[in-house]
């Protein structure tokens, strides 16, 4: 295995977070510190917890905590998703897809954490 760069799943997720940020600068500025900022740290943790497991990759358990702790920041991003969708900043079709890709991120890492082995 090479760089972190080259996993399926942190590449979705990088991706993800970068449509997130794009999508977030347009809601309102008293969400800024609000919403905002959560949607954003949430979405972007779960990339950079990849990376931290998978630098730490030759502790099986450690990766699979990290592995763990990414589709935790990845359900969090789902519910400010749900947040953003209820409070008009984006429409239930944007809600949906942003859904469904925080879903495939989710079976990636489901994969990942129960396939660990495959990528120490």
């Amino acid at each position: 295995m090479g760089n972190v760069k080259d996993l399926k799943a942190y590449e979705m997720a990088f991706d993800f977070a970068m449509e997130i940020f794009y999508i977030t600068r347009k809601f309102p500025q008293p969400e800024q510190y609000g919403l905002t900022s959560q949607i954003v740290r949430s979405s972007r943790s779960v990339c950079s917890n990849i990376a931290e497991g998978y630098r730490k990759r030759k502790y099986p358990q450690h990766f699979i905590s990290k592995l763990s702790d990414s589709d935790m920041e990845n359900t969090e991003t789902q519910v400010w998703i749900q947040f953003a969708l209820h409070c008009g900043y984006i429409d239930s079709e944007m809600a949906s897809e942003l859904k469904e890709k925080a879903d495939q991120i989710g079976r990636l890492l489901g994969y990942m954490i129960n396939n660990s082995e495959k990528f120490l």
